[in-house]
């Protein structure tokens, strides 16, 4: 019986046996890149701001405290309590006092951000997938807002960059890059004119108003007017907002990546805020 000498070709059964085996493991590898494609940068961007939602958050905090705390006293103590007791907070002088941001307020995380956050909207166009739009947001937020009466007379707020989150880490990592955090972790906003909110505001209704100021991101300082919506809830003041923005008026390049078709240089930058009176 002869043996092939080495390197005799294979059979066509052994061929087409090793075609399909190779078609099979693109098929697979092909499967598996395109459910990364779709975790990593799926669109499960969460909805934008609104006064709705916020007021929200603040009447289910203040439910959740009543219910942790229940206090049980009779109608008589009640009323000679509330007799004695002077009035506090808002309700002695409306709105007017020194209003701290309170980032006690409901939670924070990629996909339900009920407490306070600054953060961006971006859309994109990914290849395979279509439009997209991308959101980050950071918590970690400071500043105080001076009322008189009813006119704010005074707004400085601080948002740090470097706890920017999106969907995903590696998201982050290019977000970070752009923003280029190690040289300007901050962004801030300082009220350079007085916004009347209107008598409105004091008996809880919401107020939408124009805030304008001074927006500074990346170390660039740019004037801006960002039309927001406010309410007094309780001992409470939430705020929101949405101001559309060219990065590159910032100098900020939009991160890309080779799965990104396109991405807009235009975004919003939002946020909703909860004061508490200092």
């Amino acid at each position: 019986m002869n043996t092939p000498p080495t390197g005799t070709p294979s059979t066509p059964r052994h061929r087409r046996r090793l075609l399909k085996w190779g078609l099979s493991a693109v098929v697979v590898v092909l499967v598996a890149a395109g459910a990364f494609i779709w975790w990593f940068l799926r669109d499960d961007a969460p909805d934008a701001v609104s006064i709705g939602d916020a007021v929200a958050q603040v009447e289910s905090a203040d439910t959740v405290a009543a219910e942790v705390t229940p206090t049980v006293v009779s109608s008589t103590a009640a009323t000679e309590a509330n007799a004695a007791a002077p009035i506090s907070g808002a309700a002695e002088s409306g709105v007017t006092g020194t209003w701290s941001v309170d980032t006690s307020i409901g939670e924070f995380s990629y996909e339900d951000s009920t407490g306070t956050f600054v953060g961006f909207r971006v859309e994109e166009e990914l290849t395979g997938i279509g439009s997209t739009t991308a959101v980050g947001r950071t918590p970690e937020v400071t500043g105080t807002l001076v009322i008189a009466g009813t006119t704010v007379s005074e707004v400085t707020i601080e948002a740090d960059m470097t706890a920017i989150t999106t969907n995903e880490g590696r998201r982050d990592d290019k977000v970070q890059s752009a923003l280029g955090t190690d040289d300007f972790p901050a962004a801030t906003f300082v009220l350079t004119e007085p916004i009347e909110l209107g008598t409105a505001v004091e008996s809880g209704e919401s107020v939408s108003v124009p805030a304008t100021g001074e927006l500074t991101i990346h170390g660039v300082t740019t004037p801006v007017t960002i039309p927001l919506d406010a309410q007094v809830v309780g001992e409470n003041i939430a705020v929101v907002g949405s101001l559309d923005v060219v990065f590159a008026d910032y100098g900020v390049n939009v991160p890309s990546a080779p799965v990104v078709v396109s991405a807009e240089d235009e975004g919003v930058i939002e946020l909703q805020l909860f004061f508490s009176q200092a």
